[in-house]
């Protein structure tokens, strides 16, 4: 617990258009007391004020080409390099009445998101009775959406399948319609759909690859382009959360005996023209047992698709220093190469339109060791690697509700939850983490932005990020969104924090590690030996976490990715420990930019164009690059940005001090320890204030106005003495400040 510090604070208060000089003394209420939290209530106005970004986007999307894979990078036609940092909509809320189409784009560019990743859009979209035929009705909305994005300069994606329903005009194409049509999971969204079993199924296949196609060739009447002719659709991604190693495929193919039937065939036939016979077989496979029930002859061995079970069976060889049994090798390589058949088709179909963008294949896991790392390579072969993560929440698991929370900060464990994501970087290929979020009621949700913009933007070179989600073009009322629960990008610790993160990562203001050191994969090896570096992956359902010869606190440094390679090479990891200061605690990244005290549980941003310290506050006064700052708070986020893209903080005439901490529905109660949510609360919403002494570098002198919740400058000004202001929080009751150059 922080000690009461009293000080004394000189501000400028107009008051019917009359200056006057005010003189305050306050003492900084400690943790827990929130008699000085403030409730946050923006006019959702779009108008630019100091925080806007609309100038900032390149209007309009689309006019350097197609976006392009060259290596690392994503880059446009003409070689311009991009980032994206954008945010999801999905579902109904990719089709919205032209008024909230531009409430939405307005609000968007004002906050700098330069990119929508339009999500599982499909299910509202297509025709009554067949699945592969937009509605042109429905989809003119969201015609008109997307070309009033690209107007402003937003791009967009398209991740439009997750879980394809079938629709009875489909049945006459199909193996078998009502086994896939009455398909039933714990989650309700998927029953009904191809999902799983798409990825070794043609007849299934052929029905994403058509609506994905047919979508593509739809000419936008207000572009007057086919969407495969739009260099404003940045991607397209054949499949969400999917593939042909997740475990709830074996969920499917006991409701679908057709399907399972076709699977095991297809693996037979595979078995068959690898062994020859029976016997070849049995004697490859060793003392496994193949079921009295299955055999080549009747082209039905099972193969077992679900890594769970080959995560255990990977930890199993590492534990005995064996090489895992070949059947289970076998298994894997068969459904690898079933799964790169199906992304290969698609990809040719996607190009035949003449779509010249980004394709992703799917951005799930599968399990630890070779199953994952198949995985991960089907999904290089096509496209850019992307990846989903989340961290945090509670009892009510999609929704805030009362009982135990996941209360733990990421910034006591470096790597760990959000940022462990880059643990599946490849050499060579783009990076994108397309879904994401801290969910509450964990309280330290507002470290996450900070976290991925300067840590995987910025330093490990990430190439887009898409938070999960924004479903209403405007800030949210309550802790938690009026449509998707916990998963909320509205809350002012969140796209509150974006004016300033969305210049850092635009600018380019940290630099990108160089590649350190790889996790070297030659994928051919796979088939007979396990690679030469530990992979685990804990799975939750949507939260993972990774483990292995690698540790994932790396990321906090440098750039360690994997790598696949057309001869195998030994795996050499690189010695990090010359960044790690075990006296003071801290993790240093390679650029010196970037500080992680593991201890405590904080970070520091010291580069020319941004400044700032995110987490648990230390007691001490942090100097970044001449800028010192302090504060009482236990836990804070203090970012100091140059508001001009073209100049650094040392020469920027004007700079944005931003300053979050916690956030509550009011009345929201939790346990005296914080890992039991007793109350939700109502609106309002409430801020923590920030308070903390900031100090100027030498020679340098700014007026200092408050801003209000909308990024706009107030008549109340604060007075720097002697090179240093203290900022009170619970007087000012602001996010923003503005830094005006005298």
């Amino acid at each position: 617990m922080k000690k009461h510090r009293r000080t004394t604070v000189i501000f400028v208060l107009g008051l019917l258009g009359i200056g006057a000089l005010i003189h305050l003394s306050w003492g900084y209420k400690q943790v827990g007391n929130e008699t000085d939290w403030f409730p946050f209530v923006p006019e959702n106005t779009h108008a630019s004020g100091v925080i806007g970004m609309e100038s900032w986007l390149d209007a309009p999307a689309g006019k350097h080409g197609f976006v392009q894979m060259e290596k690392e990078q994503l880059v446009f036609e003409n070689g311009k390099p991009i980032k994206f940092w954008g945010t999801n909509i999905n579902g109904s809320n990719a089709f919205p009445n032209r008024g909230a189409a531009n409430d939405f784009t307005n609000f968007l560019a004002k906050y700098g998101v330069n990119a929508v990743r339009f999500h599982k859009f499909t299910w509202n979209a297509t025709d009554e009775e067949y699945s592969v035929i937009p509605q042109p009705e429905k989809f003119e909305r969201l015609d008109y959406f997307h070309a009033r994005l690209k107007e402003k300069g937003i791009y967009t994606g398209w991740s439009a399948i997750y879980g394809h329903r079938v629709l009875p005009g489909d049945s006459s194409s199909l193996l078998a319609y009502q086994e896939v049509k009455n398909l039933s999971y714990p989650w309700s969204h998927l029953n009904g759909s191809t999902s799983s079993l798409v990825n070794f199924a043609p007849d299934l296949q052929e029905l994403n690859i058509a609506l994905t196609v047919n979508m593509l060739n739809r000419t936008n009447p207000y572009t007057g382009l086919r969407y495969a002719e739009d260099p404003a659709l940045a991607f397209v991604e054949f499949q969400n959360e999917d593939n042909i190693f997740w475990s709830a495929i074996e969920r499917s193919l006991e409701q679908a005996p057709t399907y399972r039937a076709l699977l095991c065939r297809q693996f037979s036939q595979w078995l068959q023209a690898k062994y020859g016979t029976q016997e070849q077989l049995e004697k490859a496979w060793g003392s496994v047992t193949i079921p009295e029930s299955e055999s080549l002859e009747q082209q039905n061995i099972y193969p077992q698709p679900n890594h769970s079970f080959f995560s255990k069976e990977y930890e199993t060889a590492l534990e005995s220093g064996q090489q895992m049994p070949v059947h289970v090798m076998d298994k894997m390589r068969f459904l690898y190469e079933q799964q790169v058949a199906y992304y290969r088709k698609f990809e040719k179909a996607v190009r035949d339109t003449g779509y010249k963008g980004v394709i992703v294949g799917s951005c799930w896991q599968a399990g630890s060791g070779i199953s994952h790392l198949y995985n991960v390579h089907a999904d290089y072969l096509v496209g850019m690697i992307d990846r989903h993560n989340y961290f945090g929440g509670g009892a009510g698991g999609h929704q805030l509700a009362t009982g135990p929370v996941k209360n733990t900060s990421m910034l006591k464990n470096p790597g760990s939850g959000l940022l462990s994501t880059g643990m599946q970087q490849v050499r060579d290929r783009p990076f994108s983490f397309s879904e994401w979020m801290s969910l509450v009621p964990n309280q330290w949700t507002a470290e996450a932005a900070p976290l991925v913009a300067a840590y995987g933007m910025g330093l490990q070179g990430w190439d887009a990020s898409f938070s999960f989600a924004v479903d209403i073009p405007r800030f949210s009322l309550l802790l938690e969104s009026a449509n998707h629960g916990v998963y909320n990008a509205t809350s002012p610790l969140h796209m509150g924090l974006y004016p300033a993160l969305s210049r850092m990562v635009y600018r380019g203001d940290l630099q990108e590690s160089p590649v350190l050191g790889s996790r070297k994969v030659h994928i051919c090896s796979l088939e007979n030996e396990m690679p030469g570096f530990v992979e685990k992956v804990a799975q939750g359902y949507d939260d993972k976490r990774f483990s292995g010869s690698l540790s994932p606190a790396s990321l906090a440094i440098g750039k360690v990715p994997l790598e696949f390679t057309d001869v195998p090479e030994d795996t050499q990891l690189p010695d990090l420990s010359l960044y790690r200061d075990s006296l003071q605690q801290m993790l240093l990244s390679v650029t010196g930019e970037l500080a992680w005290n593991f201890d405590t549980g904080y970070f520091t941003i010291d580069a020319p164009g941004s400044k700032g310290l995110v987490g648990f506050m230390p007691d001490t006064s942090v100097s970044l690059g001449g800028w010192t700052i302090e504060s009482p708070n236990e836990f804070a986020v203090i970012l100091i940005t140059s508001l001009q893209a073209n100049k650094d903080l040392q020469e920027a005439d004007s700079i944005l001090l931003t300053t979050v901490a916690r956030a509550r529905n009011t009345g929201m109660e939790y346990n005296a320890s914080g890992d039991v949510l007793e109350a939700k609360g109502t609106s309002p919403l409430l801020l923590e204030p920030v308070d903390l002494r900031l100090g100027l570098p030498e020679g340098q002198d700014y007026d200092i106005w408050i801003l209000d919740h909308d990024g706009r400058v107030t008549d109340r000004q604060l007075i720097f003495e002697k090179g240093m202001v203290e900022v009170s929080g619970a007087h000012f009751k602001s996010l923003y400040y503005l830094l005006s150059r005298k």
